[in-house]
């Protein structure tokens, strides 16, 4: 597909995706950069843990920019804060997660690339999400959307 000039607009999926607490807002998806690149904004409210399991992806990077607050990756074992203004690039292959272990709420800016996913998989996984009300997802099919969208969810931590 050849992008036209005419075809150039702000925010194409202008849309904010609620994954329970979390908020989700494309600012570019593949189908407006020819699948170069996605980027889309996160907040995470204080307190707030990824509902989702630990995850890796083999076919994109995963950019991380912080813009409010400090979000603290776990990648593969290590924990990183990305405070505003510094980035973290998440290599494929690498088991990562997140969590915002503070009070204030936390926005990021996130670029995957290629653009790899888009909207969908959130707005799939927010119907899994939301539907548990608060309660834990259900694993299974929170994994079958990550699988199908090209993530593959790590196994769950071995109890302490």
């Amino acid at each position: 597909m050849t992008m036209q000039t005419n075809d150039l607009c702000v925010n194409p999926a202008d849309e904010t995706i609620r994954l329970g607490p979390l908020a989700v807002r494309f600012l570019v998806t593949g189908d407006n950069s020819a699948g170069a690149l996605a980027v889309f904004e996160v907040i995470v409210p204080g307190g707030q843990r990824l509902a989702a399991p630990a995850h890796s992806h083999d076919h994109f990077e995963e950019t991380i920019y912080g813009i409010d607050g400090v979000l603290t990756w776990t990648v593969d074992g290590k924990q990183i804060d990305v405070r505003p203004g510094q980035a973290l690039c998440i290599p494929r292959g690498s088991v990562h997660r997140f969590d915002n272990n503070g009070s204030l709420d936390v926005k990021v800016l996130c670029t995957i690339t290629p653009a790899a996913i888009g909207p969908q998989f959130f707005r799939e996984s927010a119907e899994v999400i939301n539907a548990a009300a608060g309660g834990p997802p259900d694993r299974s099919k929170i994994a079958e959307i990550m699988r199908r969208h090209g993530l593959t969810p790590a196994p769950p931590p071995a109890p302490a």
